[in-house]
């Protein structure tokens, strides 16, 4: 919870220009008026879990289950009166799970401080940054090297390649296969 209210609170100067993005961009604009919500209740989860190996809606919910994580742990906005820049920061939350699937990063600390640099790069967001930086701290030597080394470049080098993620209608494409949409994204392969 202290991470999301960090979230809201320092992202006052970046979600005005993450809501511009996704205005300036066709399918961005379709989500910010159709406001879709990625929820246990708005998802059918027995459908994605019969779709083929491979495609984003089965590995999605592979990670859900792998991982043993619900969209629905993501908490509404309480500090961003604006109800557009409140929708921002609740879609980039509920698509946090999305990254990991797409980055093919697990929910340990070194999978999570690879998707914060990925998003600190794609967003902005102070708290981002933060996690990216900080969250290395309980991390052994050989696990800071290989970060370092491989996972952190690679995840600067998507980010900055990338087109900005929230631009990215994930409900519509779960037939489609992680892999091409990694490559529609710009996301290179991990290492």
């Amino acid at each position: 919870d202290m991470v999301a209210v960090l979230g809201e609170t320092t992202g006052c100067l970046t979600l005005p220009k993450l809501r511009d993005k996704m205005k300036q961009h066709p399918e961005g604009y379709r989500i910010l008026q159709e406001r879709p919500r990625i929820r246990l209740s708005t998802l059918n989860m027995a459908r994605l879990r019969g779709l083929p190996d491979g495609s984003l809606g089965r590995e999605y919910v592979r990670f859900l289950e792998d991982n043993k994580v619900s969209p629905d742990t993501r908490m509404p906005p309480k500090f961003v009166d604006d109800e557009e820049l409140a929708y921002v920061i609740q879609r980039y939350r509920e698509v946090h799970d999305m990254m990991h699937t797409l980055l093919g990063m697990p929910t340990n600390i070194l999978g999570e401080v690879v998707v914060k640099w990925f998003e600190a790069i794609q967003t902005g967001l102070p708290m981002c940054v933060l996690g990216a930086v900080f969250g290395p701290i309980h991390l052994d030597a050989r696990k800071l090297q290989v970060l370092a080394t491989e996972l952190v470049p690679w995840a600067i080098r998507s980010g900055l390649n990338a087109t900005c993620i929230l631009n990215v209608y994930y409900e519509q494409r779960w037939e489609q296969s992680v892999q091409s949409l990694r490559e529609e994204i710009g996301i290179f392969p991990p290492p």
